[in-house]
């Protein structure tokens, strides 16, 4: 544990690394006039074909392979524009199809267009799938962003609610018109700030909100678990953000518990892990900051099983660039269908792997940068789905 004297250390210290002024409020952050922007790391748009702009690196090249055009994307399910209604929005699916979207992305973070249907291959508990539905599009998407408020992080690490804050911001301003948000804060119980709303305006007033923390409990679980199954019956391009510490306090629910909610609610978490510096420096003089390794480990487990992504930023310059990665892997995807071999209604969890292959040689694709240069990628998708139950 850190005693007092320590903790009065590392606030001073953290303070001169970031030349931060704790005295700001979080209402002069949201309401200021030029909001934080995400520096240098902007959100890849597609181009035609064969160009790039001055400046940009050209986009990988996938090999052994020919080009194809893909096919018109449908068109994206009407939305209700009454915020009210629309969390309640749900749909009905064929529980015949099993979708996924997947990412395939660089060594930057940086996705990679232009795969053919045909180099995908899809393993539904190690045995291959014909895929039959195929598409890819930069679409609008629905985020529920849950932010960690307790007392605990905020009140001890005075500088915690100034990263928390600015964190939630940032990831405001990578919404596009036709995007939709809801805020959700927790520490001992969740409390949505506002329901899903493309108005910047509202969400800039639910943010202004996270000023005093309430209690020092923070039930991650819980929060991250609620939401993801309240995410679940919205139709489109879905995600959670999580800006957290990782760590859960007094949950209702086990961690094995949460891990298999999350994979059966079927949305992708993307989580964002805070206060790293402010723990490196504790680290460094000896304190035992077990917990938080535990909530990275945890983090990780999350994003990689539901199809999302972790990031650790150290540096508040870090978090534009965690940002950018978020909305470029949820606008920059492929989604596959397919009819499973398995037909069996019995509520199992079924393991899925997403492979890109040459079809002729049944080798590993191959990806190479304009220059020719092979370059490592990673496929991001989630790790399965629970089979329907029987129709009664």
């Amino acid at each position: 544990m850190i005693n007092s004297g320590m903790m009065k250390k590392i606030l001073l210290a953290s303070s001169a690394v970031f030349g931060l002024v704790i005295g700001f409020s979080a209402l002069d952050l949201v309401a200021q006039e030029g909001p934080i922007q995400p520096g240098s790391s902007t959100v890849a748009r597609p181009k035609k074909s064969g160009t790039t702009q001055p400046g940009e690196k050209a986009p990988a090249e996938v090999q052994q392979q020919p080009s194809a055009e893909l096919p018109k994307i449908p068109s994206r399910l009407s939305r209700k524009k009454d915020d009210a209604t629309e969390a309640d929005v749900t749909f009905k699916a064929d529980t015949s199809v099993v979708t996924l979207d997947v990412s395939v992305l660089d060594n930057q973070g940086m996705p990679i267009p232009r795969i053919p249907r045909g180099n995908f291959r899809v393993l539904e508990d190690n045995v291959p799938q014909t895929v039959t539905q195929y598409s890819v599009t930069e679409a609008p998407m629905t985020v529920a962003l849950v932010v960690e408020f307790s007392n605990r992080f905020q009140s001890y690490w005075s500088y915690g609610w100034y990263e928390t804050l600015q964190a939630a911001y940032g990831f405001t301003q990578t919404l596009r018109p036709d995007d939709y948000m809801a805020v959700i804060a927790y520490d001992l119980r969740s409390e949505i700030l506002t329901d899903f709303t493309n108005d910047k305006n509202k969400i800039g007033e639910a943010l202004q909100r996270l000023r005093i923390p309430g209690f020092s409990e923070s039930n991650l679980f819980d929060a991250m678990t609620d939401t993801a199954d309240r995410m679940s019956k919205i139709e489109g391009r879905r995600a959670v953000v999580v800006i957290t510490s990782g760590i859960d306090t007094f949950s209702k629910i086990t961690y094995d518990k949460t891990r298999k909610l999350l994979q059966e609610a079927g949305v992708p978490v993307y989580t964002v892990g805070i206060l790293q510096l402010v723990r490196t420096m504790a680290e460094a003089r000896g304190a035992n900051m077990i917990d938080f390794l535990q909530g990275d480990n945890q983090l990780r487990t999350f994003a990689k099983e539901t199809g999302g992504m972790a990031f650790f930023p150290r540096f508040m310059a870090e978090m534009p660039g965690a940002f950018a990665q978020i909305n470029n892997a949820l606008r920059n995807q492929y989604s596959l269908g397919y009819s499973p071999t398995n037909q069996a209604r019995d509520g199992k969890f079924r393991k899925l792997t997403v492979q890109l292959v040459n079809p002729e040689t049944n080798e590993p694709l191959r990806i190479t940068d304009q220059k020719g240069k092979p370059i490592k990628y990673s496929i991001v998708a989630k790790a399965g789905y629970k089979a329907p139950l029987p129709i009664q």
